[in-house]
C-alpha cells in the first residue's frame, strides 16, 4: 500500500515538473505595452473598434494590427495618448456621430398597420415588410436605442429615433443593429444629409411619404461644390465634398434634405 501511494507520489511530482518545464520553455512573453494601453482604452468593451473587447484592440495596436486612434469612445484625445506611449503618428481627424437618414414620422409617413408585439425593428420588418407605408422607412421599434451603449439614442415623440451628439462616441452599434441600413456615421461638422433612403420612384415615394427624396435631381444642380450624387432615384451628400452652404436644403421641394 505505502509502496503505491510513493509511486503515485512520485509520477505526479514527475509529471508536474514535467509540465512546468514545459510551459517555461513554450511560453511566449507578452508585451508589458499591451496592458498599458489596455489601462488607457475606456473599458467599455462596446465592440465598435472592431474586436472583442478593449484587451483584444490593446493588443492588435501593440503589435500593428490595428491603429492607434481604433478606439472610437475614446476619439482624438485617447489616440494621442496612445500615440505618445507607442511613438505612432495619430491620425486626429474630425470626429464622426451617428445620423439617420429619415424623418418620415408617423404624421408625414403614416403606419399601414398597428403593430403589437416585441419593441424590435427586426421582428416588425418581417411582418409584412413592417408597419410603414415607405418598404426604406424607419419602423421606430428601438432597436438602435437598445444597442447603444452610451445613451446617446432616444426614440422622439414622432416615432424616429434622435441622436445626441454630445454622447454619441460613432461605435457603430447602432448601424449594425438598424435591419435598413439607416443609419451612417458622418463627419459631425456636416450639417446637411438627405434623411430619406427610398430608392422608389418620385411617383411611389410621395404616395407613402410627405418628405421623401423624389429624385429629382434639383440638389444635385444647385450644389456648388458637386457634392450630391443621385442613383436609384435617391439623392446622397458626400460629405468630404460638402461645405454646408445649404442650397441643396433650399432647392428640394420635398424637405428631404434636413439641417442638423
Amino acid at each position: 500500500m505505502i509502496e503505491a501511494v510513493v509511486v503515485v507520489g512520485l509520477s505526479s511530482f514527475v509529471a508536474g515538473f514535467g509540465l512546468y518545464a514545459a510551459s517555461k520553455k513554450f511560453s511566449v512573453e507578452k508585451d508589458p505595452r499591451i496592458e498599458e494601453v489596455n489601462e488607457i482604452l475606456p473599458g467599455a468593451n462596446c465592440g465598435g473598434c472592431g474586436y472583442p473587447g478593449c484587451s483584444a484592440l490593446a493588443e492588435a495596436i501593440v503589435k500593428g494590427d490595428a491603429p492607434a486612434n481604433a478606439c472610437p469612445v475614446g476619439g482624438a484625445e485617447l489616440a494621442e495618448k496612445i500615440g505618445k506611449l507607442l511613438g505612432l503618428e495619430v491620425d486626429t481627424s474630425v470626429r464622426k456621430v451617428a445620423k439617420i437618414k429619415c424623418h418620415g414620422d408617423k404624421e408625414k409617413c403614416p403606419p399601414k398597420y398597428e403593430y403589437y408585439g416585441p419593441a424590435d425593428c427586426h421582428a416588425i420588418v418581417l411582418l409584412g415588410g413592417g408597419n410603414k407605408g415607405c418598404i426604406y422607412g424607419c419602423v421606430g421599434g428601438g432597436s438602435c436605442v437598445k444597442a447603444c451603449n452610451f445613451d446617446a439614442l432616444k426614440m422622439g415623440d414622432n416615432g424616429i429615433p434622435v441622436v445626441d451628439e454630445k454622447k454619441c462616441t460613432a461605435c457603430g452599434l447602432c448601424v449594425k443593429a438598424c435591419p435598413r441600413n439607416l443609419i451612417e456615421l458622418i463627419d459631425v461638422e456636416k450639417r446637411f444629409i438627405v434623411s430619406c433612403s427610398s430608392k422608389d420612384k418620385g411617383v411611389e415615394t410621395k404616395k407613402v411619404c410627405s418628405v421623401g427624396c423624389i429624385g429629382c435631381r434639383l440638389c444635385a444642380k444647385n450644389c456648388p461644390a458637386d457634392a450630391i450624387t443621385v442613383e436609384n432615384n435617391l439623392a446622397y451628400i458626400h460629405a468630404e465634398k460638402c461645405i454646408n452652404c445649404g442650397k441643396c436644403e433650399e432647392v428640394c421641394p420635398t424637405k428631404a434634405i434636413i439641417k442638423l
